[in-house]
């Protein structure tokens, strides 16, 4: 078998090492947040016991689409948020997401009035239209907002991240996720998360 070119060697071992140093980041943040993330079932199963009381629910946002209705995943977020509410386990949902994004619409308005048409009262509801990703959400939620502890409504490929996000600037949280779905949306967001965990992990470290 003939050698590699040494000219070549650093790009071999690049190939092999930039893939695992991304994923040692998610591998790590996913484990030790795994046993505060919870499926939406839980909440009025006997499992609810391990889901603690919080100041609120942070459902996270996302996409709305041209004629104004929530993306399934923003749907689900809300619903998520919405049971929390009536299971009596967060007295107030904080909306946040983008505020004027590009449908027109707003992301957090539509939520809104998602969570209304559902039942949940006017004043059980605040909308962080500032809340652009899941850092600034997480940031706000207790800068801003004063929350101390949160349960985050979003899908089960995001909560490791927006756990650590949310426990890194200070708050108790944990996470409940709608039931997924077998989609490429889903798919794609797994595979995304590898790279988002990295990127949030190294820009935690270089901050401090």
């Amino acid at each position: 078998m003939p050698r590699l070119n040494p000219r070549h060697r650093w790009k071999v071992a690049a190939a092999v090492t930039l893939p695992i140093l991304m994923i040692l980041p998610w591998v790590s943040v996913t484990v030790t947040t795994a046993g505060d993330v919870h499926a939406e079932a839980d909440i009025h199963s006997a499992s609810a016991d391990g889901l603690r009381p919080a100041d609120a629910a942070l459902v996270l946002g996302a996409g709305v689409r041209p004629d104004g209705t929530p993306s399934p995943f923003l749907r689900d977020r809300v619903e998520v948020g919405v049971a929390l509410y009536e299971a009596g386990l967060v007295d107030v949902l904080l909306m946040s997401g983008d505020g004027d994004d590009s449908s027109g619409y707003g992301e957090t308005a539509v939520m809104r009035a998602l969570a209304e048409s559902l039942g949940v009262p006017t004043e059980a509801i605040v909308e962080d239209p500032e809340g652009l990703d899941t850092e600034a959400s997480c940031m706000r939620a207790r800068e801003v907002f004063g929350e101390d502890s949160v349960t985050i409504a979003t899908q089960q490929f995001h909560q490791a991240r927006a756990l650590w996000l949310c426990r890194q600037v200070g708050m108790d949280a944990q996470g409940v996720y709608p039931p997924p779905t077998p989609t490429r949306h889903t798919l794609t967001g797994h595979v995304r998360e590898v790279a988002a965990v990295a990127q949030a992990v190294a820009a935690s470290t270089l901050s401090r």
